[in-house]
């Protein structure tokens, strides 16, 4: 090696990317009324689902402590339960109740996600900093709070979603949840401008898990705990960045052959639509009909509307043609035998055949009890899954971020029915209104199925009043929540 060939010890300044994430963090104000409106659904619609994973032992066996007896007293709380834990491992148990079911608000772009997993860290982090707070006679964290991290989570990760595509280098979307949590966790914690840069730094060093868990042959239950693993890593870099002085990796995106750049990102730099705000927050989408991956929300919507015409017509069927977006294609069209929930909850052929013959979808229906009705892998044979270029572009296009399906079903005696088609599911933002009631009847029924009467009335009044709910402190609002 000649002294030409040698790198620089140098430090260079830091990536820009990091750079502008810290100043959005420590000195954006937001002021958007539809941002914190949505962000009061977002909220509502997390716990919902959260309390409704919670009906099902393998997330119950996620929610505690890591180790049998590792509580701490006065720690964080997570919600349905009666644990008290480090701030780390409970961002862990509430960002896996909050995704288990693929129930929680989605992200569609170059990249797919779930910002509101991003509550995971922020209200274990909240909480335990509140309860704290309160012992030693400081001030607290109101719920207002809250929602200005939670909309600027949304914004740091749904903004990098919108142009970088990381699943085409094989990289799971919840690299974006590390990376906006821990942004977030170190302001939370107090840090400044280079230590959030520090901490994200420390978040791209992470590189990214593979999306292998997502797709077959190996689709796997860690795709309902992938995202809390986010949020606990985002606490841990927060920490080490404000109370353990870690420095910053200045080129961790751009260092040559060491960078993520280099490493995974085919030396491509990112690149960026639109400055930081609250767009994401206000455009976010709410699964609020069907526990469902986002691609086939308006599928299972088509199926449900030819229930009626063809559950007496089930041994007729000679092929039913779904119509998807390229993504779609991508993520959902699976054939062949399906292992367990995990895969059937990312299978549009299933949603649709379940849909078209109990004319419902919900989260028992991915179980093996359902699943061993013959009549959906026999009708699951007969599907044929296509690409329609509109609902891609439409897909794509910022001013739309449609989300469209169409279902048609052919029968063997030469008739059909008609070709239901739907360019946006409920949760859309072309939706809301629409939606708005059934977001609440799913969190008052989630709530219903884990509490007491007179604590569901309880919470339900404490989140009827948009300004009480704000002005509540963090400390008192996870009490609602806790058995």
């Amino acid at each position: 090696m000649t002294n030409r060939d040698a790198r620089s010890a140098a430090r260079p300044l830091p990536d820009r990317p990091m750079v502008d994430i810290a100043d959005y963090v420590v000195d954006a104000r937001i002021d958007s009324v539809e941002a914190y409106d949505t962000a009061r659904l977002v909220l509502l619609d997390s716990l919902a689902s959260a309390m409704l994973a919670m009906k099902f032992p393998a997330c119950v066996s996620h929610a505690g402590p890591l180790v049998p007896g590792a509580t701490l007293p006065g720690g964080a709380r997570v919600p349905g339960t009666g644990h008290e834990l480090d701030p780390a491992q409970a961002a862990f148990a509430i960002g896996t109740q909050i995704r288990w079911l693929d129930f929680n608000d989605t992200w569609l772009a170059a990249e797919w996600g779930h910002p509101s997993d991003n509550l995971g860290t922020i209200l274990a982090l909240a909480d335990y900093l509140a309860r704290r707070s309160e012992r030693e006679g400081g001030s607290t964290i109101a719920m207002r709070d809250v929602l200005a991290w939670a909309i600027k989570a949304h914004e740091i990760q749904g903004c990098y979603a919108l142009r970088n595509s990381f699943n085409r280098v094989g990289q799971d979307h919840v690299i974006l949840v590390r990376l906006a949590s821990t942004a977030i966790a170190t302001r939370m914690l107090g840090g400044d401008r280079d230590q959030v840069v520090a901490a994200v730094s420390q978040s791209w060093l992470d590189n990214g898990p593979l999306r292998a868990y997502r797709h077959a042959p190996n689709t796997g239950p860690r795709k309902s705990w992938a995202a809390g693993d986010a949020c606990r890593r985002a606490v841990i870099h927060a920490i080490h960045a404000v109370q353990r002085g870690e420095p910053a990796y200045p080129s961790a995106l751009s260092a040559p052959t060491w960078g993520y750049y280099d490493v995974a990102f085919g030396g491509k730099a990112f690149e960026f639509e639109r400055p930081f705000g609250s767009y994401v927050m206000e455009n976010v989408l709410f699964k609020i009909s069907y526990p469902a991956e986002f691609h086939g929300q308006t599928a299972v919507e088509c199926a449900m509307a030819l229930h009626a015409q063809v559950v007496d017509r089930l041994d007729g069927i000679e092929r039913v043609v779904i119509e998807t977006q390229q993504a779609g294609r991508r993520i959902i069209d699976k054939t062949g035998p399906l292992a367990g929930y995990a895969d059937r909850d990312h299978c549009i052929q299933y949603m649709v055949a379940v849909a078209l013959i109990f004319g419902r979808l919900t989260a028992d229906d991915y179980g093996d009890e359902v699943a061993a009705d013959p009549r959906i892998d026999a009708l699951r044979q007969r599907m044929t899954v296509v690409e329609n270029e509109r609902f891609s572009r439409d897909y794509a296009d910022p001013a739309r971020r449609f989300i469209g399906n169409a279902v048609q079903v052919y029968f063997t005696d030469g008739s059909h029915t008609a070709k239901v088609s739907i360019d946006y599911p409920v949760g859309h933002r072309r939706r809301r209104s629409e939606g708005l009631p059934l977001l609440m009847k799913k969190f008052e029924d989630a709530m219903r199925g884990r509490f007491s009467g007179s604590r569901v009335d309880a919470i339900m009044a404490a989140v009827a009043d948009p300004a009480r709910l704000d002005s509540m402190p963090i400390q008192r609002f996870m009490e609602l929540f806790t058995l």
